[in-house]
């Protein structure tokens, strides 16, 4: 049986993926930050689609999904069930 470990707690910075320029900019910058590409696809009649450069390859990102930057300063994606069960707030 292998040892048991715990996740270090860490502070990341977090956009959620909602209709609105406001969140598109914040997404755009946080990935800027992170010296990562974006892509904004829109499709007349339907939500935007978003696609990030990650250290992973090409990831999309739906609406509703978080726009995490991480510790090393990296920018991924996130659907929202994972980050409820992986983050809380941080009161600055």
């Amino acid at each position: 049986m292998g040892m048991k470990f715990r996740k270090k707690p860490v502070v990341i910075e977090a956009v959620q993926f909602l209709p609105g320029e406001k969140y598109i900019q914040d997404i755009v910058r946080l990935a800027v930050e992170g010296s990562r590409r974006v892509e904004i696809v829109e499709m007349p009649g339907e939500y935007p689609k978003l696609f990030i450069q990650t250290l992973e390859g090409r990831m999309e990102a739906r609406m509703g999904d978080w726009i995490i930057k991480g510790v090393s300063g990296e920018v991924y994606p996130c659907k929202p069930d994972i980050f409820e069960a992986t983050y809380e707030r941080v009161e600055e």
